[in-house]
């Protein structure tokens, strides 16, 4: 072949070196122009003029059959021999080039004849052999086709290899690719592994050209497949219209359905006309269901559906004859602070306020008498069939404590209670189930002075009480505690009666006076002044001494002792006698006052009245 290659070289060189010697005539009759087109370096380096026709003709022939080794670009090769670990390819070279069978290891099919893409990897060997490579001709010529089809919009085939983070890889022309998760399919997918060793079609979406990066999609092709009935979808949505649709994505708060390339949501209010806590109770992923369109924007892209809108309204089939006063029975199927909703059908409720739960009158919350999930008997108290609303109530079943309340509870009766309730004036004591009656912080203790009723009790402390007073129609009840206890301070009204003395001790002393502690009920208070001796000295903490009582009150229970009214009591006794004696002696004279002798005790008693200022 080599040899067939230089004879038509030699052929053509041979050809092209004729020498066309300018004709006289011509330079005879245009001899300026002879002259100008002259030339004269060939003349001068003595180089015969050559036919440019015939140099034109010698490059293409060249150009045909042989292949420039010194330029890096893209081939077509022959394949003339596959050896054990090698295949041999002509690309009209100097010699044949050599190829490893790892590079067509994606072609096993690979045999003699087939033409295939290659590049010069090395010009030449050490034996003079021409190194090819097959694998780094498709990379050139992919990146290409994948730019190509990039701006083109081609659709090419690709070979899933295998998943990864957020997506898959896909062989593009023997490049790496990245689908996204995202971009396989308009509807979520659940299993990327049925996709792995499949050959699909895609679209080229992104060409990173500075880190060589080619992103594609399968949901493109979709997207404008299904676009045109998409339109026509939306051209004829109505509202009213039913339609079929597949459960596309399941949230919290309602359902995502395909209409078949249109999405519409269903919200979890309009799937049941009962009460649902997640859509999941009533449709599946990739369940085929019926809907009606409810409502939808100007440009039909949100639209609104309904489940439950497809079957008759709860309401509708309630029973005809149901009235006010009746009773029904249901499952609490919601709870709250102020109440209960009761399920009596498939989706009627009925609301039971917390107060029409018992006949208490303490504040409770729902949850203290019934859960999710009872099953409860109530009686109808209102029912409203236009607007659809019932209230119900549970503490009708029983009898109103209070209608026979003169009866059970009489004035004077006593009783025992627990202590539901604290307030700064009192304790709210329950005798019963809506009976409840209040305790004045007066009518707690007969001696202590309560600042507050937890000083004594706590809530669920159970006491007995003595009915005050009773309201029927007020549905007020007093009470009280100290009433079931004698009152010590009548006993107290002799023992500390005015005027009686005491021996005692001081227990405690402070700027204004001191105390004195007799027992649990009696402390007695001695102000400043009463505290004088009667050598002028004070009395203190600790001292015991005698005292007079001179003032008993036993309505505020307040107890005021002297000391030092003892020795001016004694002083005015001591006068009254010296005064007695003094007008049996001197009654001879004309006044008491000029006496020396009560002009001394009128001194003294002068005197003694400066001390206790």
């Amino acid at each position: 072949m080599a040899e067939e290659k230089n004879t038509n070289v030699e052929e053509v060189t041979a050809e092209t070196t004729a020498v066309e010697v300018p004709q006289p005539d011509e330079a005879q009759a245009n001899p300026e122009q002879f002259l100008k087109d002259f030339n004269w370096h060939n003349y001068e380096e003595g180089i015969d003029p050559v036919d440019d026709a015939k140099l034109v003709e010698f490059e293409k022939l060249v150009a045909s059959n042989f292949v420039d080794t010194l330029d890096d670009q893209v081939v077509e090769g022959v394949v003339i021999h596959i050896s054990d670990r090698d295949a041999i390819i002509d690309i009209n070279a100097k010699s044949e080039g050599v190829i490893s069978l790892n590079e067509f290891r994606y072609n096993p099919n690979l045999a003699v004849g087939d033409k295939v893409e290659v590049l010069i990897d090395v010009r030449e060997d050490a034996t003079g052999q021409l190194i090819l490579s097959h694998r780094k001709a498709r990379v050139i010529k992919a990146w290409d086709r994948v730019i190509s089809a990039n701006e083109t919009g081609e659709i090419v085939n690709g070979f899933v290899k295998c998943r990864t983070k957020g997506g898959m890889i896909v062989d593009v022309f023997g490049i790496e690719a990245f689908l996204p998760g995202s971009q396989i399919d308009v509807k979520p997918i659940r299993d990327y592994d049925q996709y792995v060793n499949k050959t699909m079609e895609f679209k080229v979406v992104k060409i990173n050209h500075e880190f060589k990066n080619v992103v594609v999609s399968h949901k493109a092709l979709i997207e404008a497949d299904i676009e045109i009935q998409k339109k026509e979808i939306i051209s004829q949505l109505e509202k009213g219209q039913v339609l079929e649709g597949i459960v596309k994505n399941i949230t919290s708060y309602g359902v995502f359905m395909d209409l078949g390339g249109v999405d519409g949501l269903v919200h979890i209010t309009d799937l049941s006309w009962s009460r649902i806590n997640h859509p999941s109770e009533i449709v599946e992923l990739d369940e085929k269901i019926n809907v009606v369109i409810l409502d939808f924007d100007e440009n039909k892209s949100r639209i609104q559906l309904g489940v439950k809108q497809l079957s008759a309204h709860p309401w509708e089939s309630l029973d005809t004859e149901l009235k006010e006063g009746d009773k029904v029975k249901g499952k609490v199927s919601v709870l709250a602070d102020y109440g209960a909703f009761v399920e009596v059908v498939d989706g009627v409720e009925g609301l039971v306020h917390v107060s029409e739960m018992s006949w208490s009158t303490h504040l409770r919350s729902a949850q203290d008498f019934v859960k999710v999930g009872d099953e409860v008997e109530a009686v109808v108290l209102t029912l409203d069939r236009e607007e659809r609303k019932m209230s119900l109530g549970i503490k009708q079943l029983s009898s109103d404590p209070w209608t026979d309340i003169t009866k059970k509870y009489p004035v004077g009766s006593k009783h025992s209670g627990i202590v539901r309730n604290f307030t700064n004036f009192g304790i709210f004591v329950e005798l019963e189930e809506g009976i409840d009656g209040l305790v004045y912080i007066s009518d707690l203790s007969w001696t202590l002075k309560v600042k507050h009723p937890s000083e004594l009790f706590s809530t669920a402390d159970k006491i007995d009480v003595i009915v005050l007073e009773l309201d029927s129609e007020a549905r007020k009840l007093s009470l009280g505690h100290k009433q079931t206890m004698d009152n010590p301070w009548d006993v107290y009204d002799k023992t500390f009666a005015e005027g009686t003395s005491h021996n005692a001790t001081i227990s405690d002393s402070n700027d204004k006076g001191a105390t004195i502690i007799f027992n649990d009920d009696i402390t007695a208070f001695v102000p400043n002044r009463h505290l004088i001796k009667e050598d002028g000295n004070k009395l203190m903490k600790g001292d015991t001494s005698e005292f007079k009582v001179i003032e008993y009150n036993k309505d505020f229970k307040r107890v005021l002792m002297s000391h030092t009214v003892l020795f001016n009591d004694q002083e005015k006794k001591n006068v009254k006698e010296s005064l007695k004696k003094a007008n049996v002696k001197e009654s001879d004279k004309s006044t008491l006052g000029d006496l020396d002798v009560l002009a001394d005790l009128k001194k003294k008693m002068v005197d003694d009245e400066k001390k206790k200022k």
